[in-house]
């Protein structure tokens, strides 16, 4: 039963790792895109591991496996029927994907600091209206661009809903992985002038920044006057600070 039980987990793993890498995109909620390679590649070798296990079943070769009995007559070549639950978070890769990070985990985590950059790698801004930024890029034009080139410009920024907590009021809200979601950051932007709209809805909000604090410099509040939301579908890129990519 053992040998057996190891078996089937590493199958399941295996084609769980498999279907989510290359039938879906749900592996973007987990891991940077560049590692899909390597869920693929392990998947293939956990397959193999899989088929070799029941392979050597089957010729009745068991090198490492015997029944030995204790003194007291008991068979501990057996793995307790408990162990079988751990065949369920294989399963759930292939029936059931686990939610995406959200808006409880952005509400419980700090904000992602957001890099220095330097004075002359600030272009002049184009002449678009509504402007396109990325969280981050917003952020930095208020703290650090020196021109104050975000000065009543109308912007269009992209991210989902996260409740500001006892204070009221609502955050637009990205979540980044550096590599995967256990080192996931968290860098949001406070709305102004509107009401929240449900948590973890995803929003195009174009708007103006709420004055506070002085622009160019860090005592400026990375905040929006908002002019108008859209609901948007949660981009494929959901889990980067980059512009969203039409949902597959």
């Amino acid at each position: 039963m053992r040998r057996l039980l190891q078996t089937v987990l590493l199958a399941l793993i295996g084609a769980g790792l498999l279907h989510t890498a290359l039938f879906t995109d749900l592996y973007l909620r987990y891991v940077k895109e560049g590692l899909r390679p390597v869920l693929i590649a392990s998947g293939i070798v956990l397959l193999l591991l899989a088929t070799v296990n029941a392979v050597l079943d089957l010729r009745g070769r068991e090198p490492d496996e015997h029944h030995h009995a204790d003194e007291h007559g008991h068979d501990h070549s057996h793995a307790p029927k408990v162990a079988w639950l751990l065949a369920l978070p294989a399963l759930s890769l292939l029936l059931y994907a686990p939610p995406a990070l959200g808006a409880y985990t952005a509400a419980h985590s700090n904000g992602k600091p957001v890099a220095t950059t330097p004075k002359e790698r600030f272009p002049a801004l184009p002449a678009t209206s509504p402007l396109p930024l990325t969280l981050t890029g917003f952020t930095q034009r208020v703290q650090q661009d020196p021109t104050r080139a975000i000065k009543g410009r109308q912007v269009q920024l992209t991210g989902f809903v996260t409740p500001a907590g006892a204070g009221g009021g609502w955050y637009l809200t990205r979540i980044i992985f550096t590599c995967c979601a256990a080192d996931s950051q968290t860098v949001k932007v406070r709305v102004h002038g509107t009401e929240a709209p449900p948590a973890d809805t995803w929003l195009a909000v174009t708007g103006t920044w709420h004055p506070a604090g002085r622009l160019g410099t860090k005592t400026a509040e990375a905040a929006l006057d908002v002019r108008e939301t859209h609901p948007i579908a949660q981009p494929v890129n959901a889990y980067t600070d980059d512009l969203p990519l039409t949902p597959s």
